[in-house]
């Protein structure tokens, strides 16, 4: 009888509150989960979990005998990387979720890096903007670019995320561009509609004093690449953080305007679910994130090393 299998059975149950799910991710049948759950049961002498049609839930003596097993198996996961990282190996799965375009434009080259430097180790990479349970879906670790709320993971964070409002050369040349952010209500903007409030856009102004302005969208998109290709063809004024838009504004495909205004400033972050003992290859993924990523962004360098030329000022004088 294996009982470390036993425990990674239980717990996979737990952080996915099902009994098929956690023979999915197990890869073994429905009906061997259930029959070994039962078994546990009957050894231990005690009820783990409460069965309804709907769901399961954890016993008092359950969640006790979880957050042990969490311990245990985190212990054991621990002593066998101690001893691969002692001959230099890391190895084993990370499964990360990841932000579609960030992370496609800015975290896939470190991820290729990493991997090639740690050949032992196998990825499953999620890339999708929606908010994942790390627990309840079985992930190592996640990136997230937010104002973080209270929660019961762990943050480390990689990069500030900073915004600038942009517009096209042509969009600029036809309309006009906005001296204040109030004259935006005046222009058709874009929005992403991710976004609890799409069309209020937030800012200090150079006295330092806050404001809102409620601007016009005529496009709403849930994806801040395409709503950067849109705005380079004309569509509109968007405001989007400097990652999507640094090429762009290089080429001179995009022009930032409204420019001694502050737009708001995300950051970044590696989250991971709290354990008593973080796995070796986790950690070391997410130093090397923090490692890379440490200092002001490149892509923030690239777009502050163009405006700062005397033929961008020129030209942005005569738009």
């Amino acid at each position: 009888m294996d009982r470390f299998a036993d425990m990674q059975m239980f717990v996979k149950i737990v952080e996915v509150a099902s009994i098929s799910g956690a023979a999915e991710r197990l890869d073994i049948a429905k009906s061997a989960v259930s029959r070994r759950l039962a078994e546990l049961e009957s050894r231990l002498g005690v009820q783990l979990m409460q069965r309804t049609t709907r769901r399961l839930n954890l016993t008092d003596t359950g969640r006790s005998f979880y957050e042990r097993c969490l311990r245990i198996l985190a212990d054991l996961d621990e002593a066998e990387q101690s001893v691969s990282q002692a001959h230099g190996a890391l190895s084993g799965k990370l499964r990360v979720a990841l932000p579609l375009s960030f992370g496609l434009l800015h975290l896939v080259p470190l991820i290729n890096a990493f991997a090639a430097m740690h050949p032992g180790l196998e990825f499953d990479l999620d890339f999708n903007d929606r908010q994942i349970d790390l627990m309840q879906e079985g992930f190592d670790l996640a990136v997230r670019i937010a104002r973080l709320a209270d929660s019961s993971l762990i943050a480390r964070r990689l990069a500030p995320v900073r915004h600038m409002v942009c517009a096209s050369p042509g969009y600029i040349a036809q309309h006009g561009a906005p001296k204040t952010p109030q004259e935006l209500m005046g222009h058709a903007c874009l929005g992403y509609s991710n976004l609890a409030a799409p069309d209020i856009w937030t800012y200090t102004d150079a006295k330092n004093s806050p404001g809102r302005v409620k601007v016009q969208i005529k496009l709403w998109a849930n994806n801040g690449d395409f709503l950067c290709r849109a705005a380079i063809a004309g569509q509109g004024i968007i405001m989007q953080p400097t990652f999507y838009m640094a090429e762009a504004i290089c080429r001179g495909d995009l022009v930032p305007i409204l420019r001694n205004t502050q737009w708001p400033e995300l950051n970044a972050y590696a989250v991971y679910p709290p354990t008593r003992h973080l796995s070796t290859r986790v950690r070391a993924f997410v130093d090397y994130l923090v490692e890379q990523l440490s200092g002001e962004p490149y892509w923030d360098r690239e777009i502050a090393t163009v405006l700062r030329k005397p033929q961008n000022r020129k030209s942005s004088r005569a738009k």
